[in-house]
């Protein structure tokens, strides 16, 4: 099982050129056994339930082999670094460590092969459940035999919390599951957000197991790395 690294970045009022995308994407290139990265940046979608205002500005997904090669790296200049680009230098950054869970989907495809970005759909619980366990059995178990029929669909992952080191200096979030959902287009992820496999996904969330806080979805360009 794979972990992550995300770090989230609200720019106060600047803006990510797209000279500063590409070389964000040179320096995580960089990063000392890091596997992949997403860089997500905003896009636009309707969802016929939610409409989740001040989505951040960027955020990146950093995914290792092992949680030991993650906490080095957080050590190490590239990511120590990243406020030399200009636009990060006075961004507000929060940082969370968790573990991939990957499921299968009908149709799988990482990345546009055009090498537009593709969208994803990033989704996070950021309270607590009366019931952990209960509730991740549930979601694992039941919610994503949903998530698996939406139209479209290439890619779908949920987060879950680990105790971990990072030595980055941002403050630490502890959302108790983040999830993605990933698609060719903003448009081909408003036709599934509008499709029958929501609905029932929306009729399911309430058979959730109790649970408090906000839960936030946010539409996101999204630009795979390769080290």
């Amino acid at each position: 099982m794979h972990t992550c690294l995300f770090l989230i970045f609200r720019l106060r009022g600047a803006s990510l050129s797209g000279d500063d995308v590409a070389k964000l994407g040179e320096t995580l290139k960089t990063i000392p056994k890091l596997a992949k990265a997403l860089i997500h940046t905003l896009s636009n979608a309707s969802d016929p339930y939610v409409k989740d205002e001040g989505p951040p500005d960027l955020v990146l997904q950093l995914y290792f082999a092992t949680l030991p090669d993650l906490e080095a790296a957080t050590a190490q200049p590239p990511l120590q670094r990243l406020g030399d680009i200009a636009a990060l230098a006075v961004a507000d950054v929060t940082q969370q460590i968790m573990a991939v869970r990957s499921f299968a989907v009908p149709e799988p495809r990482f990345g546009n092969p055009s090498g537009t970005p593709y969208c994803t759909y990033l989704v996070s619980y950021e309270g607590e459940a009366q019931d952990l366990n209960a509730w991740l059995h549930h979601y694992l178990e039941h919610h994503t035999g949903h998530m698996v029929r939406f139209p479209g669909l290439r890619e779908l992952e949920v987060y879950t919390r680990v105790d971990a080191v990072s030595l980055l200096p941002w403050p630490r979030l502890n959302a108790m599951q983040r999830n993605k959902v990933a698609f060719d287009s903003p448009e081909a992820l408003t036709q599934a957000l509008h499709s029958p496999v929501r609905h029932e996904m929306r009729a399911d969330f309430h058979t959730f197991p109790s649970f408090t806080g906000p839960n936030y979805h946010y539409a996101m360009a999204t630009r795979a790395v390769q080290p």
